[in-house]
């Protein structure tokens, strides 16, 4: 039963009675290429997640490694041991964990680093874990001092010590806990203290995928998500997903939306091209801000070397993102190069933008 409230409002001047103002809240425009998972997306990664290696595309190297872990692991009626996953985001860490926990038959309970601001917090989901369980901790270089220092205990000995009291009273209080596995997962390995980097007993790196398992991928979600579509339709998605299944995901259900509404029937090599032409997504993978990035400084600064700070006032971009968002793919294809005096576009670059390269750069162009 809805509930009228009978205060009033106060009237205006003229003697009417104020009305209620409603501002439209403007959606922020979407980047379709950062491998970050939004919020309103997470229940659709949920129902395309592998739950079994089996299920699992790409990573071959890394799956042989934790699939002899786990074997031994049951044989000896073991836990599995710590594992630590690194590598840039959008390339399956946590599907990793939840897959681990599947296939040795436990539960797995995920949280990340951030939100373990105070010790009682960490503290109670180690208390609170079975035998066996898998407890996920994303972007765990990020856990504080305190945090960090209880783990060290529950890692190596499975045991938390609790100080209770201050000063002289103070008592120190031991509490045995459950075997379980921490898998933590990280894109800033360095920045992990090594006290807390060598209690893992297995430290593994998630690479880049190739085109033909994103391709598999983007097949499998098509499957999955009851949409047509094309090998070529595919191919030409994950040609432009920057190596990473999250970013091949999304721009599928952008493709998907454009077939829906523009056309009828299955998404081929066309289609797809023609939804990313749309997204300003080209066939390398650059969106407008990539490419924005690179014009300027050809344009502006003849190609470099130009330093981040003038990079980031001629496009309106934080240092921060340029360095962090940017500036790793275009660096990873070869089309940016960080030097001592700062960033240079490469001959590819000017190639790819339609420019002319400088002469000295001719020589170098394939």
């Amino acid at each position: 039963m809805a509930i009228i409230s009978s205060k009033k409002q106060p009237p205006e001047p003229n003697g009417q009675p104020k009305q209620r103002r409603e501002v439209a809240k403007v959606p922020p425009k979407e980047n379709l290429l950062q491998p970050e998972a939004a919020v309103d997306e997470g229940k659709q990664e949920e129902s395309i997640r592998p739950q079994r290696f089996a299920d699992y595309i790409g990573q071959k190297d890394l799956k042989d490694v934790l699939e002899i872990a786990i074997k031994a692991a049951k044989s000896r009626g073991e836990v599995l041991d710590h594992l630590l996953l690194y590598g840039p985001p959008g390339l399956g860490k946590t599907t990793m964990a939840m897959i681990l926990a599947s296939e040795m038959g436990v539960n797995c309970k995920i949280t990340s680093a951030p939100a373990l601001e105070r010790p009682r917090d960490i503290v109670g989901l180690l208390v609170n874990l079975k035998p066996g369980d898998v407890l996920f901790i994303d972007e765990i270089h990020r856990l504080s001092r305190m945090s960090e220092e209880i783990l060290y205990p529950a890692m190596e000995d499975y045991r938390l010590d609790i100080t209770i009291g201050k000063g002289s009273s103070a008592k120190t209080r031991s509490i045995p806990l459950s075997k379980y596995t921490l898998v933590g997962a990280t894109t800033r390995v360095g920045a992990l203290t090594s006290p807390l980097r060598d209690r893992f007993g297995l430290i593994q790196k998630l690479r880049f995928y190739e085109v033909d398992e994103l391709s598999k991928i983007v097949l499998r979600s098509a499957q999955l998500l009851q949409t047509a579509i094309t090998e070529d339709g595919a191919a030409e998605i994950a040609r432009r997903a920057r190596g990473t299944p999250r970013i091949a995901n999304r721009l599928l259900k952008r493709v998907r939306d454009y077939a829906q509404v523009k056309l009828s029937g299955e998404i081929n090599e066309k289609v797809a091209a023609e939804a990313l032409q749309l997204f300003q997504v080209d066939p390398c993978g650059l969106d407008w801000t990539d490419r924005r990035m690179l014009s300027v400084i050809i344009e502006n600064f003849n190609g470099g070397p130009v330093g981040l700070e003038t990079i980031a006032a001629a496009t309106g971009e934080d240092t921060q993102t340029i360095e962090e968002v940017y500036e790793p793919y275009l660096m990873q294809i070869g089309y940016l190069s960080r030097t001592t005096r700062g960033r240079v576009a490469t001959p590819a670059a000017y190639k790819h933008l339609g420019f002319k390269p400088p002469n000295e750069q001719l020589s170098l162009l394939p």
